[in-house]
């Protein structure tokens, strides 16, 4: 991978969406600030044609129940698009938000230690739920794990209803 190999700049359509929680907002704008200060980004080749040159934009939506990417390069030119099933993200997104919200609760009220066992436990949620879109990405982008697991942030935030 290049230098080049990363995403500069990722908008969200949340049209139709409810306004976020605070803390939906938060989470939101920490993976994006996190995801432009450091990620790894690259469209492989295919068949007979080489990958388009990074660095990349990331248009993320939701259209007739299934994620859709839409990359673009510097100028915004559009230079590949997929769409994902949502199917095998479902379960661990409906756990993320619990266990989330269960976080956000603890925050308020309990002792560091029981907060702390919680977060164990967002984070186990959060890594399983960017191996299956690492596992979803294989052969359409080529990326590693944190930029996985932030990404995977975005799309909970998509499916935040309220």
């Amino acid at each position: 991978m290049s230098g080049n190999d990363k995403l500069i700049r990722i908008e969200l359509d949340d049209t139709g969406l409810p306004p976020p929680t605070p803390e939906v907002e938060q989470e939101r704008r920490v993976a994006i600030f996190d995801l432009m200060e450091e990620n790894s980004f690259a469209l492989p080749g295919r068949e007979d044609r080489t990958a388009p040159p990074g660095p990349y934009g990331l248009d993320l939506s939701i259209q007739d129940r299934r994620l859709v990417f839409g990359i673009t390069d510097e100028a915004k030119t559009p230079v590949g698009s997929f769409h994902l099933s949502l199917s095998p993200f479902r379960q661990i997104i409906k756990d993320y938000f619990a266990i989330c919200e269960s976080y956000f609760d603890a925050v308020k009220r309990l002792p560091p230690s029981q907060i702390e066992a919680i977060d164990m436990g967002r984070r186990g949620i959060h890594n399983e739920g960017s191996q299956i879109l690492l596992e979803r990405l294989e052969g359409k982008v080529i990326t590693d794990h944190e930029t996985a697991r932030r990404l995977f942030t975005l799309i909970c935030v998509l499916h935040f209803k309220g």
